[in-house]
């Protein structure tokens, strides 16, 4: 029976602290990897396992085409290959491409063994201080000024009748613009935080009401990869 492992990888590049040594473990039973970007997988790779030769192994990118993917991804387990599956930070399927393949793996009755390491969502919430028991990961909100207006809206209000964290991202260059949003919108007392460069030297996590982040001047969150946590 084949085995698939869902191999986390690191948020910030080079910084390897915060990864298990078993993992290595993982990758090293692996002949097939499907993943979201393989130049910087097997950069990845080589930096766990410097040995590694690379060129020993099938390589598979996850791109748009999803059934043609799982055409192969099918192949693989039949063939009883153990698969490694990597996305581009974080955990696979967590905000990032993995999904379909695990499902796709389950269906061929496949063992499907999610492995520990670092997820940029769940840290944030972690340090954020806001409610742990009851949150919701949505992802990015609209690019448009009125839709992203609205969904912050939609948020807070749903925060607040549940008591739930709201827990949300954006592309990094237009982080700073859905930071105006947040202090345009949302009540002076709900919280916010911040959680930019999670793992990486340059970390930074502030949790604030909106009215304290509206008297000083943020920091510039332009291409930082950031983390939004709401609580009304």
């Amino acid at each position: 029976m084949s085995t698939v492992y869902l191999i986390p990888c690191w948020l910030d590049e080079q910084v390897t602290a915060p990864l298990p040594a078993y993992l290595l473990d993982a990758v090293k039973q692996c002949s097939v990897f499907f993943v979201e970007n393989e130049r910087s997988a097997r950069r990845y790779l080589k930096a766990l396992w410097k040995e590694m030769v690379i060129d020993d192994y099938e390589w598979y990118p996850i791109h748009k085409a999803e059934e043609e993917v799982k055409v192969v991804f099918n192949a693989a387990l039949r063939a009883g290959h153990t698969i490694g599956l990597i996305s581009e930070a974080g955990c696979p399927g967590i905000a990032d491409p993995g999904q379909i393949l695990t499902e796709a793996a389950h269906q061929a009755g496949a063992i499907v063994r999610p492995l520990v390491g670092p997820s940029s969502i769940l840290l944030a919430l972690m340090a954020s201080g806001l409610n742990g028991q009851q949150f919701r990961f949505s992802g990015y909100l609209p690019v448009d000024s009125a839709g992203r207006t609205k969904a912050l809206k939609d948020l807070e209000a749903e925060s607040q009748r549940l008591h739930c964290t709201q827990i949300f991202i954006e592309t990094p260059y237009r982080n700073n613009q859905l930071l105006a949003s947040i202090l345009a919108t949302c009540r002076p007392a709900t919280r916010l935080c911040v959680a930019a460069n999670l793992t990486g030297p340059a970390e930074y996590i502030r949790t604030l009401s909106v009215g304290e982040w509206r008297q000083a001047p943020p920091p510039d969150f332009n291409k930082q990869p950031t983390i939004f946590c709401l609580l009304a």
